[in-house]
């Protein structure tokens, strides 16, 4: 099971992600429900360093692709417009994210934190 959590700040803006686990939907190699949230993760960070321009020696960010993690934080410190840029890329993840679970609910689970 892929389990997903988005954590929001008190000003309701997702500041973080976190992708654990495989999916279990078929074999290495052939598991579309993996790839599919795998590849919705690592653009979602290849965005905020191409998209919004923020450096990736920034991001704090952790990837094992044998253990199945993905974790992402962006810094603090950004810019009003930088700020609305990232919100716009972390809300694209949340909703591809909400698609795949309500297609695949028994292989990925969406939750919500509050930081």
């Amino acid at each position: 099971m892929i389990k997903v959590t988005i954590y929001i700040d008190q000003q309701n803006r997702i500041e973080r992600y976190n992708i654990t686990g495989h999916a279990g939907y078929d074999v290495e190699g052939k598991d579309i429900v993996c790839a599919a949230v795998s590849m919705l993760g690592q653009t979602t960070l290849l965005a905020l360093v191409k998209v919004c321009n923020i450096g990736e020696e920034k991001i704090g960010y952790l990837m094992d692709d044998k253990k199945g993690i993905l974790d992402v934080k962006i810094p603090t410190e950004l810019d009003k417009d930088t700020r609305n840029k990232v919100e716009t890329v972390f809300r694209t993840f949340e909703v591809g994210t909400q698609s795949i679970v309500e297609n695949y609910p028994e292989y990925v689970t969406l939750k919500y934190r509050e930081v």
